[in-house]
């Protein structure tokens, strides 16, 4: 049975993207992760296939969708075993690159959007700072103009993809002004003098996934690398948090799925007792508890989606589904791992990975505190 919004089109592109995860990046989770890094050719097989560009224009080497193909494709990744490569290539299509399409000038999408959906370039989004995260009104890294551009000083933090980004989508100030006022977007690009990549980060979880510390040092990015209008940066940024969140949601709904078929799996193959332990009562409620909690997020994730994609204002749908999909997708993995018992505190089956990697969720992309404040506020509050 196919659930709104997606048709028999979007079912299709399922079977397949299922297919490239499970052939092409699942058998290789484990080597990235150990690795502490995915080639760049995972980008490049992904360009050839058609997936960077899903929603993107022809014109700039894209398939000509929309938003649900998207949606599909950040859904299915969630089986590759591995949350640093699904937030590797996330972060490049989800967040990085959507300003450049809806704000980029012409030159600027032949520069970066056209490469960057051909897996030529690698993109990331630098927002977050040392003492600027949910809070963009903090952010200090200052744009200086001088002729011809402007000089920048200053760091970003917890950058996916920072490491191996061919360009940064970077958040600035242009003004002194305090609050949201003064900011504005510059597309820094790898080899500028003054640019550079000051650690790589080791993180709790997404191992496969490359997080950077970024360092700015009288950096001078010409005025062609102005991406929107000067000052109106905090614009920029808004357009896009739904959709980064909703993709946030539509990975755990992923994950939710995917723990659920490996906690009926063991059940039914472990015995306890001299039965499959999935025939004990305790273990049979958790699961059902379990198959409820993935059915509730994906029904609140797909309302959401639907909202989002016939144009309402769905910030408050978004907001829930971020916030309800966030914490229980952790809690899906950690009832996984104690219906495993020793075997999902292993590391070989894969489940103590999935539940730190999830934990990330209700930090990024906006905290459970932030979502909190947004739903009361829009609930009247």
């Amino acid at each position: 049975m196919i659930a709104p919004p997606f048709g028999e089109e979007h079912e299709d592109l399922r079977e397949a993207i299922a297919r490239f995860v499970a052939r092409e990046l699942r058998p290789h989770a484990d080597e990235w992760e150990d690795a502490r890094w995915f080639p760049n050719s995972v980008f490049e097989r992904m360009a050839e296939l058609g997936y960077l560009g899903l929603k993107y224009p022809e014109e700039y080497g894209g398939q000509g969708g929309d938003y649900l193909h998207d949606a599909v494709l950040v859904e299915e990744l969630a089986g590759c075993g591995s949350g640093g490569v699904a937030a590797g290539v996330g972060a490049h299509i989800g967040i990085a690159t959507p300003p450049l399409w809806k704000f980029g000038t012409a030159d600027q999408k032949q520069r970066f959007l056209v490469p960057a959906i051909g897996g030529a370039k690698i993109a990331a989004l630098g927002i977050t700072e040392p003492n600027a995260g949910s809070d963009v009104a903090g952010i200090k890294t200052f744009a200086k103009r001088v002729d011809g551009g402007y000089v920048v000083n200053g760091s970003k933090t917890f950058i996916t993809n920072g490491v191996r980004a061919d360009f940064v989508v970077t958040a600035v100030k242009t003004t002194q002004e305090g609050g949201h006022h003064g900011l504005s977007f510059l597309l820094v690009e790898k080899g500028m003098e003054g640019f550079s990549v000051a650690k790589k980060l080791e993180k709790m979880g997404w191992h496969a996934s490359d997080t950077g510390e970024l360092a700015f040092q009288d950096v001078f990015v010409p005025d062609e690398n102005l991406l929107g209008e000067e000052n109106k940066g905090f614009y920029l940024i808004m357009a896009n948090f739904q959709w980064e969140r909703l993709l946030m949601a539509l990975g755990s709904v992923g994950s939710m799925f995917n723990l659920l078929d490996t906690a009926i799996a063991y059940a039914k193959e472990r015995s306890a007792f001299g039965r499959p332990i999935g025939r004990h009562q305790s273990i049979r409620h958790k699961i059902a508890e379990m198959a409820v909690r993935a059915e509730a997020g994906r029904a609140i994730t797909y309302n959401a989606l639907r909202l989002f994609y016939e144009g309402h204002d769905a910030i408050k749908e978004v907001t829930m589904a971020k916030l309800k999909t966030q914490r229980d997708s952790f809690q899906q993995a950690d009832d996984t791992i104690q219906i495993m018992g020793g075997a999902g505190y292993m590391k070989e089956y894969g489940v103590e990975r999935a539940a730190r990697d999830l934990r990330l969720g209700p930090i990024g992309g906006g905290t459970d505190e932030i979502m909190k404040e947004i739903l009361g506020k829009q609930i009247g509050l």
